[in-house]
């Protein structure tokens, strides 16, 4: 990523920067503002990542020199440590993230279909007493929801293509990410459950 003064619009749009707790573990996006911020308060414990910018400041009344600092797309925050809980914490439930999570893929026929043509599906309905959590949820194309209505798979004899599971930390930050750098990607990916849809993009 190239130099960019704070004020440029170029600035403005940069993409996200991932943090880390201590142990090197996906905390959560942060803005490019908020990752300054860090480094500027000594914060920052160490950095990876094959993307980096740098952000010009001010210049310095004494030297006429213009201060910059430069960052990186993965910064690990000096003295945060995340608890286990966290770790193991069930990201929340969004349509969005569940057609992420599914690769925008119908569970029931495997068509490839975009956002406004997909709808969360209850494995068990919750006529039926299903819950609305991870477990029990899937994408499914509106035709194969209105087909299977208020029943289970087996009751409608409709197939499921894939097992639903609930997504780790590091997925969900993923999921929850538009704009993802290859390297921060590849960093993520290499922390996803054995399950994930993702480990096969």
């Amino acid at each position: 990523m190239p130099d960019a003064d704070l004020r440029s619009p170029a600035a403005q749009h940069r993409p996200l920067v991932l943090t880390l707790d201590s142990h090197g573990h996906p905390y959560r996006w942060v803005s490019w503002q908020h990752a300054i911020l860090y480094y500027s308060r000594d914060m920052v414990a160490w950095s990876i990542g094959e993307e980096t910018f740098t952000v010009q400041g001010g210049v310095c009344r004494k030297t006429g020199l213009r201060s910059k600092i430069q960052a990186n797309s993965i910064i690990a925050i000096r003295g945060k440590s995340l608890p286990a809980a966290t770790l193991l914490q069930t990201p929340p439930l969004s349509n969005r993230e569940l057609f992420h999570r599914d690769r925008q893929v119908c569970a029931y026929c495997g068509a490839d279909l975009p956002f406004s043509r997909l709808t969360r599906d209850h494995i068990r309905p919750v006529s039926q007493g299903g819950a609305d959590t991870w477990m029990n949820v899937v994408t499914a194309c509106r035709s194969c929801n209105q087909r299977k209505g208020g029943r289970t798979p087996e009751e409608a004899r409709m197939l499921l293509l894939y097992a639903p599971y609930i997504p780790n930390k590091a997925e969900y930050l993923i999921l929850s990410n538009r704009s993802i750098l290859a390297d921060q990607m590849d960093f993520l990916a290499h922390q996803l459950p054995s399950q994930s849809r993702w480990r096969k993009a």
